[in-house]
């Protein structure tokens, strides 16, 4: 099926047609690791992760490159306030990046390129910049890109010309958007930046944030690759400013689609660290919660939309979730008995499947693929209740939501409902011996030190069945 994304470059749903056909350039904005990502960065890693799996689950094999900002304004500032060298600040929340996706089941990149691992390149890319007439060097021996040279500046965030600040420079890394001016390409070294610096044709100086992200995409995806993402607030300055030096070094256009998500909202205002509205993955854990049950509430609302956090949301999540283990427990219940409802099960697969893959392939709509889910899940479990499903139905059922989790990354089918500690299967099974038994006291019991524990116990048809609580 044909995928449609939105294009925030055209403002308007287009087909996706690949460079090369079956493969895809796809370029993410990583974090800056200048301190633990928030769960409001994690909304945009969680849409990107979807949209990678969408790709691959569409027949595409995709080159997927997330870059780590560990050389900025703000890391360098936060590494010299902590007392340790940049290298040793920003490895601590590289490493706990590294642990907060796999904790979210979002699957790793296949290149992570680091700032300052690519220096070289970045200088090579300003050199070209200068040679072509659109940077310059300032009285401090900064390099800065001249907006006034590049005639389509303002393309993305449909910015006019009369709003440009021209000959007007912006030395930081991040500014508002009303600042539309000359940005830094190379920022000579001074007081504040301490000992992070490196030798230049222009003098010893470190990178501006725009061009790192230019020089590394490039390197690993080439002068024009197919998708770039980010939050709705890397558009401007950042992907513009991106756009812009890309576009006049190499002559050609950078980008073919632009994808942006909404942001994560609290109180209906933006989750970031500046307002301190923020919570962390792990302020997240500490509450009780999984990463399992996060990633379903940053995945459940489409990306394009504000989402707003709440720990209700996770709680709603972790109801859905236990529902659909449920099923998966019920299938494999169903599974070991004869053959049944073998050809209505298989229509009504085929139909969820798909319906979840036309709302995937409309701009990521994971509402309306999850909708085909959980229609599935009630046709299904009604004909279960009358045991109209066994054997080979059920296993295809199974095989279709291990399908679906292929995009989705929540179901874990082989896994739902297992991993039952020795010790606790034996405590269902002395308690199933004392109902037996007819000793309702010591089941109780039983069951009650079970509760403790983190586990409920259901007496089916089929036996007592576990789940956590």
């Amino acid at each position: 099926m044909a995928l449609r994304f939105y294009n925030s470059l055209s403002r308007r749903v287009d087909d996706f047609v690949p460079i090369v056909p079956g493969r895809v350039g796809l370029y993410t904005c990583g974090p800056t690791v200048y301190d633990y990502a928030h769960i409001g960065n994690f909304r945009a890693y969680v849409f990107e992760d979807i949209l990678k799996r969408v790709l691959r689950f569409s027949g595409y094999d995709v080159l997927h490159v997330m870059n780590l900002t560990d050389v900025d304004d703000k890391t360098i500032r936060n590494a010299q306030r902590a007392g340790m060298s940049l290298d040793a600040f920003t490895r601590r929340y590289k490493d706990a990046f590294f642990e907060d996706i796999a904790v979210l089941n979002i699957e790793p990149a296949d290149v992570y390129p680091a700032a300052t691992e690519h220096i070289p390149e970045m200088i090579e890319l300003i050199q070209t910049l200068l040679t072509k007439g659109v940077g310059y060097q300032a009285e401090d021996g900064s390099v800065y890109f001249s907006i006034a040279a590049f005639p389509e500046y303002g393309k993305l965030v449909r910015i006019e010309q009369d709003q440009l600040r021209v000959g007007a420079r912006v030395r930081q890394d991040e500014y508002a958007k009303e600042t539309a001016a000359d940005f830094a390409l190379w920022k000579a070294h001074d007081a504040d930046d301490g000992d992070v610096f490196w030798d230049s044709p222009w003098g010893r100086g470190r990178p501006g944030w725009h061009v790192e992200c230019s020089a590394m995409s490039m390197k690993y995806l080439g002068p024009t690759f197919d998708i770039h993402c980010g939050g709705v607030d890397n558009m401007f300055p950042h992907h513009e400013d991106e756009i812009a030096q890309s576009e006049a070094a190499n002559g050609c256009k950078f980008v073919n689609y632009w994808l942006h998500n909404a942001h994560l909202v609290v109180d209906g205002e933006k989750m970031s660290k500046s307002l301190g509205n923020f919570f962390t993955l792990r302020n997240v854990l500490e509450r009780g919660y999984s990463g399992r049950e996060l990633r379903w509430v940053l995945m459940g609302t489409h990306y394009r939309q504000a989402l707003n956090f709440s720990f209700q949301a996770c709680d709603n999540a972790r109801a859905a979730l236990q529902r659909l283990d449920d099923f998966v427990l019920r299938l494999r219940e169903a599974a070991v008995r004869p053959d049944a409802g073998t050809h209505g099960v298989r229509a009504q697969v085929s139909a969820a499947k798909s319906a979840f893959a036309a709302g995937l392939a409309d701009d990521l709509n994971v509402s309306a693929a999850l909708g085909a889910l959980f229609e599935l899940v009630r046709d299904l479990h009604r004909m279960m209740d009358q045991e109209e499903i066994g054997g080979s139905a059920a296993d295809e059922t199974l095989a279709a939501l291990r399908h679906f989790d292929t995009v989705l990354g929540v179901l874990d089918v082989d896994a739902a409902g297992g991993g039952v500690p020795s010790e606790i299967s034996a405590l269902a099974e002395a308690r199933d011996a004392a109902r037996k038994a007819r000793d309702y006291a010591r089941a109780d019991a039983l069951r009650d030190d079970l509760a403790a524990r983190g586990w409920v116990v259901e007496d089916t048809a089929a036996g007592p069945r576990l789940k956590r609580m």
